[in-house]
Order: structure tokens, then C-alpha cells, then sequence
């Protein structure tokens, strides 16, 4: 396989642990956290500062948005030496209770054959994509101690955004899934095939069946510090 084209950033530059998201904004934020962060890659806007949390070495990543960006972000993560990615992203709830900057914490992702997912598995098949349990576990024992609301359940990766209709809702909360949104079966696929930990800890900005509106980066930063910091904690805690 050939090295990274889009990640400008040599062996060493990535840390083992690796926290992934879609917004650049979140990213920049979860680089404050970090003790002494630099700037590894500015390439395609796919930002990666790599320093330290509680003496551990821990990149943070911009993945972009929807399977084909972030596939090819953890892809050349785990070329530059990741072995356990987090993502931190945000989700369309589709259980009724939970509010914005709650938590979903998903058991597994589903979603629609064919795409990325085809050209990987050269079959239509709806394989099992799951994260990994030290990871799991671990993330969820962070959230509960921090004290934020979260729910545990399957979620669904969609690739289209504005497809998501009344019947696609209908259809997915009639499976028991609990949240939509679109990089998290691609992960969690990548990590089965590539040998790498993965999980993800998902903050509620809407909901597909309550109304609670849209919430902005802004809106969610209040909340974005107090999760990423049982994030962070999470991450260290598990063994590459």
C-alpha cells in the first residue's frame, strides 16, 4: 500500500491514541486540551495536532464528513502509527428524551450497502460493524463519571444527509436504532479490518423526532468541553 498523500506527516508526527471529528472547530478545541500540542498536518484542511494528555502522547484529527473522507483519514492514521481512534462527533437523536449535548454512545453502526463499503467488501453485504469493548466500556465509564446524560444503543451511518425523510426515520427507529449519523460503520469496519481499537462517543445537535432545532458548533462548545474531557480521559486509559 502506498504512504499517506493527504496527511503531510511523517512516522512519529501521529500518536498511538487518536481522537477523530468532522469539525475543524471541534478539533482545534480538543487541541487546547492537550499539553504542548503541535501542528502536524494543515494538508486538505485534514488538521492534526498531536501533544500530550496526562503525560500520554495524543493526536487529535479532522476526518472531514461521511464515509469516503474519514475512511481515508483513519486509513492513513494507521500508516502513520494509530492504533486506537476515538471519534467525537455529533448525531440526529432518534429516541425521544435526550436533549442537545447528550450523548450517544453507539454498540454499532448500520447502514446502507454499496459505495466505500462495496468497493472494501466486493460483496452487498450488511456486515457487522461494531467497536471495539475495551473501548466501549471504557468510554462509558468515563461519561457516567462525568455526569453527563448519555443512552447506549446501535446507531445508523447514513451517506446522505438530506435524505433523511419521515419513512427513513420510520424505518430505522423501527429496527431499534437510537441515532443517525456518518462516519461511525466505516470506522468501526476499518477497525476490524486493520486491527486497530475504535469507538466513538456521539453529542446530540438534533433530533429526528422530537424538535429541539439545530445546534451550531457555537451552541455546542459549552458541551463539547465537558465531553471531550471524558474522551480524553477514555482514550489514555486503553492499551494500543
Amino acid at each position: 500500500m502506498v504512504g499517506p498523500v493527504h496527511i503531510k506527516a511523517r512516522r512519529g508526527d501521529v500518536a498511538e491514541r487518536v481522537v477523530v471529528a468532522g469539525d475543524p472547530a471541534r478539533v482545534e478545541q480538543l487541541a487546547k486540551m492537550l499539553e504542548s500540542p503541535r501542528l502536524v498536518n494543515t494538508n486538505r484542511g485534514f488538521l492534526v495536532y498531536t501533544g500530550l494528555y496526562r503525560g500520554v502522547p495524543v493526536s487529535v484529527a479532522v476526518h472531514g464528513v461521511g464515509h469516503p473522507s474519514s475512511m481515508l483519514v483513519v486509513e492513513e492514521l494507521a500508516m502513520l502509527g494509530a492504533r486506537v481512534v476515538v471519534r467525537f462527533g455529533t448525531c440526529g437523536a432518534m429516541v425521544k428524551g435526550l436533549r442537545i449535548g447528550d450523548v450517544v454512545i453507539p454498540t454499532a453502526a448500520a447502514y446502507h450497502p454499496g459505495g466505500a463499503f462495496y468497493q472494501y467488501l466486493r460483496d452487498y453485504i450488511c456486515m457487522a460493524t461494531a467497536p471495539h469493548f475495551e473501548v466501549l466500556k471504557t468510554l462509558v465509564e468515563e461519561v457516567q463519571k462525568a455526569g453527563i446524560n448519555y443512552v447506549v444503543g446501535p446507531i445508523v451511518s447514513s451517506d446522505a444527509f438530506y435524505a433523511e425523510d419521515p419513512e427513513f426515520v420510520k424505518r430505522w427507529t423501527s429496527r431499534g436504532i437510537v441515532a443517525v449519523e456518518m462516519e461511525c460503520a466505516g470506522l468501526f469496519m476499518l477497525g476490524a479490518m486493520r486491527g486497530l481499537k475504535t469507538g466513538s462517543v456521539l453529542m446530540v445537535s438534533d433530533s429526528l423526532v422530537e424538535e429541539l432545532g439545530f445546534a451550531t458548533a457555537e451552541e455546542l462548545k459549552t458541551y463539547v468541553e465537558k465531553v471531550s474531557k471524558a474522551v480524553l480521559e477514555a482514550i489514555v486509559r486503553v492499551n494500543p
